[in-house]
């Protein structure tokens, strides 16, 4: 039952979203329920980390979400978002350190264990942080099932997965060029390494044959490793060098003799085609390294400085060396030519050092098994489907060129990889626990790579490795999974082969896509261009609604999404538009109750149609959101409220609620009542606490909107005859208000009205529904007939099915009406062209639909008569 109306004149959105969140979550309202006996519906949250704010796109991907799941839950559906956080190992480790470097500090300075108390501590704090955000943008998730990807359970997920395939042979240790951020001084996977193009050079060295006979030219952008070369390389089939190979040249500075070899791999067209090769210290140097039996000589220590190896330069910061070795090679007659050199150079994502290729020992994944499991996958019907398709092909081609995953990282926070080594012996041993004699064995100080245990959250937050867990048998596989394309190689794919690995299963049937959140000129947020916009400071300013409905349908699938602080505005704008017209419909129904609510009598054609437009809405927001095209579900609800509900259906519906029919009351109020329930359940899921505010003072049953049943198309209350009177009443209303505006002649001022009806059965409309043509073209007469003769001077204008004059003595300009009419003449003739072009098309009346083509059937009649009768009238005006 309806309370006394207590809705503020004006939408505030802050004061109707206070405390309502905390409702929900005391009401359990978000909380999956296995004992339903519903469909199980699941999503997991893309884990935010514990290192600070949520951001835009943040605020997008997780809004998108939502949407899906409140939607599925009122269709039914046991709905679970699982919740959960990422421990984010790089990015938060350094953000603790650079919190102890203010307290003049170092992690060294705690130790191991004080430093990830400190860490948890910090995890605590920005968790809390992330929560407050979530419950601000109202998102729908089941606390109850909160996971965090350091927790007990997904912890003993990660060693069961470690020991699983390090069991399999899939993973294992040795000694790799790996990527190395000297600032963190870890190990980064190849995609954690940005690439960004910038000034260099190319150095050009002579070096001498050891038998003094002359000398080799190679060129290199990085003259400081030159100190750990153990050969230079030639093609094998390079007349220039063949009598070379076998013999060696004298390394200058070190004076360290190097064999020339022979390789494949050299490019006999580049430069001199003689190539210095460093194994330590460039992956494709290691592969020519390994075949050829060189030594790999490490010049560098873990911080990018030099090492003993690197003789006098011992100490020196890489780059300081190059500078030096430059000067020195040059004294030495060594380096003869420095060339200018843009070229793309490594830089890590997390510390923005540049990322030197590094010989080190690490755990590593093999690839090659995982990644054809998942390939492989995509040709069956079971397979992944991404949404849009075309990012299908971007995750193929990455699995289809995978390299070998490197998943040690030289941290403390972090999952600590399972592996011990003998105290004497050196061997390893892998398990879920220390071994028994644990003093004779140290365990590995290396953490796992963050994205290793993110691979295995679909199944890990569920209860695996217990397979009989009742959440895991339920709720896996998920169905869906929202995120940006930016980490579709960084955790899709491992999320996919992981799954698969594991479950035999994909982890969700659906992935949907979307793009990154850029400023208004299209730039990516980043604080160097000051261009970051706080989604907690739209919500404060235009209240969480406005936020989500301008993120979730200002793009398509796939696409990138502008930011417009005017479009956020408007949407504000259509909110209050809602909160006005809620306001209106609900005071006219005052102290109604929902067994009221009664559609079974009388309609008016104002009632026929908004309930017969309501049921296309709900029929085409169904169907696409099922295809996630939220942008159309935005534009096809904003359509529906503003134009059809709020300017035309509410400004109707006064007639007879300002009227004496007690009959035709009711049913507006009904009318009301029942469309404003169920818009208000349509739009639920993209306004969560408008819709929540405007449906509890609605006659309702149910606790919250959060849980009631999604609206479905009632055919009974389609009537299209009905919708088409509407159609023709509107269209006269729409001319008149143009050609009152045109001439300058305000509503309030009555002017004569002639309606000239095509046929009988169109003027008996008109006459049915002659109070909407007064209450809204205020004529003063209205002549209404069939063939009704147009007055000389008046301006005029064709409907499908009518024509209307209106006589505007002293008002109408003749030339400029005439004007204005060859100008509508033009309109229709390039319609009827288009029409008629398409129906002589053979190829399109026969393959297009029956439906269709008689569609385009009924369009050319349409066309022809209007095109008729704006020609008689120009005519007629000529002839004045």
């Amino acid at each position: 039952m309806t309370e006394e109306i207590k809705m503020p004149t004006k939408y505030d959105p802050q004061s109707i979203e206070k405390g309502r969140y905390e409702w929900w979550l005391e009401g359990k309202f978000f909380e999956a329920k296995p004992e339903s006996g519903k469909a199980p519906y699941t999503i997991v949250i893309p884990p935010p980390n514990v290192t600070g704010k949520l951001h835009l796109g943040h605020a997008w991907d997780t809004t998108l979400q939502d949407i899906l799941v409140r939607m599925k839950r009122m269709q039914g559906y046991d709905a679970l978002w699982l919740p959960g956080m990422d421990h984010a190992g790089i990015a938060t480790q350094a953000k603790v350190e650079q919190k102890l470097r203010s307290e003049g500090k170092s992690r060294y300075d705690l130790g191991r264990e004080k430093f990830l108390e400190e860490t948890w501590k910090w995890k605590d704090e920005y968790a809390s942080h992330i929560r407050e955000q979530w419950a601000k943008l109202g998102l729908g998730l089941d606390y109850s099932r909160e996971r965090f990807t350091l927790d007990e359970g997904l912890s003993k997920a990660v060693r069961e997965v470690f020991v699983k395939l390090y069991e399999k042979g899939l993973i294992y240790r040795g000694e790799y060029i790996i990527n190395w951020d000297p600032a963190t001084k870890t190990a980064l996977s190849d995609i954690e390494v940005i690439y960004k193009d910038i000034q260099g050079a190319f150095y050009h060295m002579r070096y001498p044959l050891a038998d003094g006979t002359g000398s080799i030219e190679i060129a290199t952008t990085r003259p400081e490793t030159m100190l750990g070369d153990t050969a230079v390389a030639v093609h094998p089939k390079d007349d220039r060098y063949k009598h070379l190979i076998g013999k060696t040249v004298k390394l200058p500075i070190t004076g360290r003799e190097i064999p020339i070899v022979a390789d494949d791999y050299v490019d006999m067209e580049f430069g001199s085609g003689a190539v210095k090769i460093t194994p330590a210290h460039d992956p494709n140097d290691f592969e020519i390294g390994n075949r050829h039996n060189l030594e790999r000589v490490l010049v560098m220590n873990e911080d990018g400085t030099m090492n003993d190896r690197a003789g006098k330069y011992e100490g020196m910061d890489r780059f300081e060396c190059r500078k030096q070795i430059v000067k020195d090679l040059q004294e030495m007659g060594v380096l003869f030519k420095i060339e200018d050199h843009m070229h793309s150079v490594g830089h890590s994502e997390r510390s923005g050092a540049v990322v030197e290729p590094y010989l080190s020992t690490q755990w590593f994944v093999k690839m090659g098994p995982l990644a054809e499991e998942a390939v492989n996958l995509q040709k069956e019907e079971g397979k992944v489907n991404f949404v849009p398709e075309r990012f299908e092909k971007t995750y193929m081609n990455w699995m289809e060129n995978i390299r070998d995953w490197c998943i040690s990282r030289q941290l403390w926070w972090g999952h600590r990889i399972p592996a011990w080594y003998h105290n004497e012996s050196g061997e390893i041993y892998v398990g879920h626990e220390a071994p028994a004699d644990e003093e004779n064995w140290k365990q590995d100080e290396d953490v796992l790579d963050t994205w290793f245990s993110s691979a295995l959250w679909p199944f890990s937050t569920l209860g695996w490795p217990d397979t009989e867990s009742e959440d895991f048998k339920r709720y896996y596989p998920t169905d869906a999974l929202v995120t940006g394309y930016d980490i579709i190689f960084f955790w899709v794919s491992r999320m996919i082969f992981q799954g698969l690995e594991f479950t035999d299963q994909r982890p969700f049937k659906d992935v949907l896509i979307h793009g990154l959140v850029r400023d208004s000129e299209g730039r990516k947020m980043s604080k160097s261009l000051g261009n970051g916009v706080d989604p907690m400071d739209m919500i404060e300013k235009y209240g969480a609604d406005s936020l989500r409905y301008f993120l979730s349908t200002g793009s398509s699938p796939g696409q990138d999404l502008r930011f417009s602080y005017e479009k956020v505005e408007s949407v504000w704008n259509f909110a209050n538009k809602i909160w006005n017209a809620s306001r209106f419909a609900l005071m006219n129904m005052e102290g109604m109750t929902y067994s009221e609510i009664d559609l079974s009598g009388k309609k008016s054609v104002a009632d026929a149609w908004i309930l017969t437009r309501l049921n296309e809405t709900i029929d085409l927001v169904t169907k696409l959101a099922d295809k996630y095209e939220f942008g159309e579900v935005g534009r096809v609800l904003y359509n529906f409220i503003w134009d059809d509900f709020c300017d035309w259906y509410i400004e109707m519906a006064k007639l007879p609620l300002y009227g004496e029919d007690e009959d035709a009351k009711k049913m507006t109020r009904s009318v009301l009542a029942y469309v404003l329930d169920q818009t208000m359940r349509l739009l639920h899921p993209f306004m969560p606490f408008i819709t929540e505010e405007i449906w509890q003072h609605l006659p309702h049953e149910g606790e919250s909107i959060a849980v009631a049943a999604w609206p479905t198309v009632d055919a009974s209350l389609t009537d299209e005859a009905k919708a088409s009177d509407m159609k023709l009443l509107t269209d006269i209303i729409r001319a008149v208000r143009n050609i009152r505006a045109e001439v300058q002649t305000p509503m309030s001022k009555k002017v004569p009205m002639y309606i000239s009806a095509k046929d009988d059965a169109t003027l008996s409309v008109l006459e049915e529904n002659k109070a909407y043509i007064e209450r809204f073209c205020n004529p003063e007469p209205l002549t209404l007939g069939v063939t009704v003769e147009a007055p000389a001077k008046s301006m005029s204008a064709v409907v499908s099915g009518a024509e209307l004059f209106m006589p505007l003595e002293g008002l109408i300009d003749k030339d400029a009406e005439i004007a204005r009419l060859e100008k509508e003449l033009e309109k229709w003739a390039k319609e009827v062209k288009l029409v008629q072009g398409k129906l002589s098309n053979e190829r399109f009346v026969s393959k297009a639909p029956e439906a269709v083509v008689a569609e385009e059937r009924k369009k050319e009649q349409d066309y022809l008569e209007k095109h008729a009768t704006v020609e008689k009238r120009l005519n007629e005006l000529k002839s004045l």
